[in-house]
């Protein structure tokens, strides 16, 4: 959800440059800088955002600067006078020097600046309108950019991980075999004691079947399928690719649970690898 954009443009003697920039958050949050001339259009430029960019914590700034003609900040003559008559009268009646600078004191006095309140009209905000359009639609191609990239990534993670799960297999098998070597082991080791073997062969099936993990394996491929279907998808998926990350994630905890085996544990340790860099990613996506 990170992104950028930013417009410039000129109108009624002032360059105006609109910015828009965007972070990850889990929900839309909105900040905005405006001049007090446009602070009566910031609602509606909220409303904009809030329509296309839908997610993540966005903040948007106007500056205008002035391209010269009259400034609409001006001295207050009448003002000012009467500051100059009060501290002359001041300082005579309590027989102190009068001050050495005079411009820098009254200039300082509250009033001493009139400044002309502005009113917008509707050709200029056309303008600037447009321009604010224009910056929130670089900062969508921006998000499209890093959205290929990340693409990409999830790609080659998910890869990744259906080449660990295929490792399993192999360590799977043989770590039944030694299971049923070990514990019969065991049993010869216990001298003059007698069993009923085929409870024996029962406990042991369902010791086995405990341990089975086919059903964790076909599931965490069912999920990795699914999370590349729902990067296809139109529209914002990026909450729906973090669920599908937690339930990846659960499966791939019950496969190294189930595995009781140390290189079985090591593949898993890789593929919880492989998970928290798509996670972090996640974060990115609308």
């Amino acid at each position: 959800m990170t992104g950028f954009g930013k417009t410039t443009c000129e109108v009624r003697n002032k360059k105006i440059t609109v910015e828009i920039k965007s972070l990850n958050s889990k929900q839309l949050d909105l900040f905005s800088r405006l001049p007090n001339v446009y602070k009566e259009k910031d609602l509606e430029l909220r409303n904009v955002v809030a329509q296309k960019l839908e997610r993540g914590k966005i903040e948007f700034s106007i500056y205008s600067e002035s391209l010269g003609g009259e400034s609409t900040s001006q001295m207050n003559f009448p003002i000012i006078e009467s500051y100059y008559k009060q501290i002359t009268e001041m300082s005579q009646r309590l027989g102190i020097e009068p001050p050495s600078d005079w411009f820098s004191l009254l200039l300082r006095l509250p009033e001493s600046m009139k400044v002309e309140i502005q009113e917008l009209d509707d050709e200029e905000w056309s303008v600037i309108r447009k321009a604010f359009d224009e910056a929130v639609d670089s900062l969508i191609e921006f998000r499209k950019k890093e959205g290929e990239s990340l693409r990409a990534v999830f790609m080659e993670k998910l890869a990744n991980i259906r080449e660990l799960l295929s490792q399993v297999d192999p360590f799977e098998k043989e770590r039944v075999e030694k299971i049923k070597q070990r514990i019969q082991e065991q049993l010869i080791a216990l001298k003059d004691i007698d069993y009923d073997k085929n409870r024996f062969e029962q406990e042991m099936i369902y010791y086995i079947e405990k341990l089975d993990v086919n059903e964790e394996k076909n599931r965490l491929r069912q999920h990795l399928s699914y999370f590349e279907e729902t990067m296809d998808m139109e529209g914002a998926s990026g909450k729906k690719m973090g669920f599908i990350a937690q339930e990846i994630g659960r499966e791939i905890n019950t496969l190294g649970s189930k595995s009781n085996h140390s290189e079985m544990q090591k593949i898993v340790v890789k593929m919880k690898d492989e998970l928290e860099q798509i996670k972090e990613q996640v974060l990115n996506v609308l």
